[in-house]
């Protein structure tokens, strides 16, 4: 397994999330479109300028939902790898955005500072690794481990191990971390971190929570072996669905937590060009003849860079 693809989340109001992801975390939109499950809601893509496997957290924005609570089953913090020497930086940045925020506290060797988004999704900010040349100093390099919170790890560990090949990297904080096999310690988007909390109540869903993790798959063949040992070992997974920006497969791994298997590609450059991703809303085409009553029923948004 290549290392993560994406963390989808839930959101309540819209606006308020495109304005904490842009102008606080300062991440790209790089998809305006709409959950191809339920198009009444949007689901907005964030990540680096070309959005790339590793550094993309998604979110649907559904402004009936309540707020969710963290528990078992799936998970619970997101963390994103900032720049060496920069946390000081971002510490003040949270600050004037009137943003509380914990620590800074070391894990694995590095520094991390935890916060919350507007509706209280667990994040973090972990310093590791030089930002390259493309890069603004202090900008979010991309993920760096998602902590999946489960009663009992066992069955989770085994998957990761023998069928993902992750190899156990660690433990601190109370977490145990595993890495995908052949990548360094400051590699974007290869950790997953098991917390084992018998005694904590399971997960509600809703605004503030993850929806599910996604990992890489680098092709269709490469998802299509996936697939077929998941099933191997009895679990249920959903047929390849078409997502426009990638195809996924879908099951929920022993610890509850639901795992997709996404492809590298085509990405998101392929309904709209590379300068101009995130600007407009995109509708797969079995959905373009609704558009009209869709775009009547999605709340307005102003998007980044735009008036009113």
């Amino acid at each position: 397994m290549a290392g993560l693809h994406h963390v989808t989340a839930i959101a309540i109001d819209p606006q308020a999330n495109i304005d904490f992801c842009t102008r606080v975390l300062g991440l790209r939109l790089i998809k305006e479109t709409v959950n191809f499950d339920d198009p009444s809601s949007y689901h907005f893509y964030y990540g680096d300028d070309a959005g790339r496997p590793g550094t993309i957290l998604t979110f649907f924005p559904v402004a009936t939902s309540a707020r969710g609570h963290r528990g078992t089953g799936m998970v619970e913090t997101t963390t994103f790898a900032v720049p060496e020497n920069s946390l000081e930086r971002w510490m003040t940045r949270l600050a004037e955005h009137a943003i509380e925020f914990d620590g800074p506290f070391e894990r694995f060797s590095h520094q991390v500072i935890a916060f919350r988004d507007p509706d209280g999704l667990a994040l973090e900010l972990a310093a590791l690794g030089a930002p390259s040349e493309a890069d603004a100093p202090d900008a979010i390099r991309g993920l760096d481990a998602v902590t999946l919170c489960v009663e009992a790890p066992e069955r989770t560990v085994r998957l990761l191990t023998e069928t993902f090949g992750y190899r156990h990297a660690g433990e601190s904080s109370g977490r145990v971390r595993f890495r995908a096999a052949g990548e360094a310690d400051t590699a974007i988007g290869t950790a997953v971190d098991i917390l084992c909390q018998p005694d904590v109540q399971r997960h509600k869903r809703g605004g503030g929570t993850v929806h599910h993790v996604a990992f890489r798959a680098r092709n269709d063949e490469e998802q299509k072996i996936w697939r077929e040992q998941i099933l191997a070992l009895g679990f249920n997974v959903t047929p390849v669905l078409d997502r426009r920006y990638f195809r996924s497969i879908y099951f929920r791994e022993p610890g509850g937590v639901l795992f997709e298997i996404a492809t590298d590609l085509p990405g998101f450059a392929v309904d709209e060009t590379a300068d101009r991703l995130g600007t407009s809303l995109k509708l797969p085409p079995s959905l373009e003849p609704s558009r009209v009553d869709i775009e009547r029923r999605l709340p307005h948004i102003r998007l980044p860079g735009a008036e009113g």
